[in-house]
């Protein structure tokens, strides 16, 4: 409780505090406290397992900066489905492979849904978005535009020559770099090159670059930031007043007012740039067919209203936010940790060096019958999604009714957290989890796509991340050519073992230091 309460006090202004007696904080919370232990609990119900709560903030005091390591810690001594309070929501924590299993594939459709957070709805057009939209006609539509438009098999593919550019591009300012003996911010070139990749193959040009670009850049950290604090008051409603006096709310306004500006602006522009082209062509209408881009497509589907459900303004703005937002963040959350975790292990780096080597002898480009031989660097990939899931706690989902989970009985509304850092070091699923081993996949049929519920960085069902295909593609081209091209080492001489680790809070969780390191041209 002290915990929650300096909370407050850190959040809220003095001058708001003071007037408050302390005799009225006792009697406030000493009602709270009686209506909490006269509160007669269902005997009918098989609650999962739940550590002890206090009134008013239930568990909430028992997150730590660090969610999904404070939650692996309470699932240890609590089991691998438990419940927890955080405020007034009932909330489920799945911390095992057979737990995930049951949300994602048993009772997918009773957990389809997604809970309806405040900052969610100003900053994702009132979650107009694959991502947080509410499972029906809407949402079904949005993934159905999403998997054939952009992130089908084909239109990767088609993709190939947009990201072999943009590889070659970043690989060329390495060997700048290398030239003038400078080490390269890796955490920052991979972000800047996904967001242009993303950019290119969705919306037709890149985005990151000039002063709007720095602006857009800049916006989407601040807007990635955002999701990931918390806001009291979708747990505790009668203090979401905090959110007032700590300034979030006139933050999270802030920043979804600049965004809408740059991504109006952006639709306007291809709007009229599309207009102009079909006057020119003396048709009076605009060819899609053959050259468009995403944008293009959610253009056309607006105007000619073609789907079951209104895709308006608002929902084009949404998915392209959500298209750059959670394609940069975790496609260059990932290959930070996998390129930290190559210079940890020296003896991973040279074998994953050979094998891409060998496997291209001498040749520039790289082929997916390329990609297929390079069976260790898949399983560098693979440990590294172990190991550090890009989004360790996977996206809330939320029961839709009454349902029986391994057992216990979960009540329509509760939040479902998974905890895909948990999975992915549970010592009964794997040896030494602790140790970053890609050998442990060698033989191992266990992949990251969603089958197999002892990896799910993706998620699983029907609200599992649709662009793996998309970030798979980027990520296997770039780790190739970094090994490829490059020897590697860090600044200064330093060791290996020294290479500080640690996190960064959010919901992608990034390196809280940007990673550095010294490129030597092979």
């Amino acid at each position: 409780m002290s915990n929650f309460l300096q909370y407050l006090e850190q959040q809220a202004s003095p001058f708001l505090l003071k007037p408050i007696t302390f005799s009225f904080v006792s009697v406030f919370f000493i009602f709270f406290f009686i209506k909490w232990i006269f509160k007669s609990p269902s005997r009918s119900k098989n609650l999962p397992p739940s550590p002890p709560k206090f009134p008013i903030i239930g568990n909430f005091h028992q997150l730590g900066l660090f969610a999904h390591r404070s939650l692996q810690s309470l699932a240890l001594k609590h089991g691998p489905i438990m419940q927890l309070h955080l405020g007034s929501v009932p909330t489920l924590v799945i911390s095992s492979a057979d737990a995930a299993c049951e949300i994602m594939r048993t009772h997918d459709i009773v957990f389809a849904n997604r809970p309806q957070f405040r900052k969610y709805k100003k900053l994702m057009y009132d979650c107009k978005t694959v991502s947080v939209a509410p499972y029906g006609e809407f949402w079904r539509q949005l993934k159905s535009i999403y998997l054939l438009q952009l992130l089908s098999n084909r239109r990767v593919q088609s993709f190939h020559k947009v990201r072999v550019e943009g590889v070659t591009l970043v690989m060329n300012k390495i060997k700048e770099s290398s030239s003038l003996s400078l080490p390269v911010n890796l955490s920052e070139m991979f972000t800047s090159l996904t967001n242009d990749l993303i950019s290119r193959a969705a919306f037709g040009r890149k985005y990151g670059e000039g002063e709007r670009g720095k602006k857009f850049m800049q916006l989407l950290k601040d807007y990635l930031r955002l999701l990931g604090r918390l806001d009291v008051g979708d747990l505790i409603p009668w203090l979401a007043w905090v959110s007032r006096v700590n300034g979030l709310d006139a933050e999270v306004d802030r920043v979804a007012k600049e965004i809408d500006e740059f991504l109006e602006g952006m639709v306007e522009d291809r709007m009229n740039a599309l207009e102009k082209e079909s006057t020119n062509n003396g048709t009076g209408e605009v060819e899609y067919e053959g050259r468009e881009n995403f944008l293009d497509i959610l253009l056309r589907i607006h105007k000619d209203n073609s789907t079951a459900v209104s895709i308006d303004r608002d929902s084009i703005k949404a998915v392209v936010l959500t298209t750059f937002a959670a394609g940069t963040d975790t496609t260059s959350t990932f290959l930070e940790w996998a390129m930290t975790e190559l210079l940890r292990h020296p003896r991973v780096l040279k074998k994953v060096q050979n094998e891409v080597r060998e496997v291209l002898k001498g040749k520039e480009d790289i082929t997916d019958d390329d990609f297929e031989k390079m069976v260790y660097l898949k399983a560098v990939m693979k440990e590294t999604f172990r190991f550090h899931p890009p989004i360790p706690l996977l996206v809330s989902r939320q029961a839709r009714e009454d349902v029986k989970v391994m057992g216990y009985d979960i009540a329509a509304g509760t939040m479902v957290i998974t905890n895909a850092w948990a999975i992915g070091r549970d010592p009964s699923i794997w040896d030494e989890p602790e140790e970053f081993r890609p050998e442990r996949f060698l033989n191992s049929p266990i992949d990251y796509k969603g089958l197999d519920f002892q990896l799910i960085p993706f998620g699983a069902g029907r609200r599992g991340c649709p662009g793996i295909s998309f970030a798979m593609a980027i990520n296997e081209l770039v780790l190739a050519n970094l090994m490829h091209k490059f020897d590697w080492a860090l600044p200064g001489g330093a060791k290996a073992e020294d290479l500080d680790i640690t996190e960064c809070p959010g919901v992608a969780i990034h390196r809280r230091i940007p990673l550095l390191a010294v490129a030597t041209p092979w």
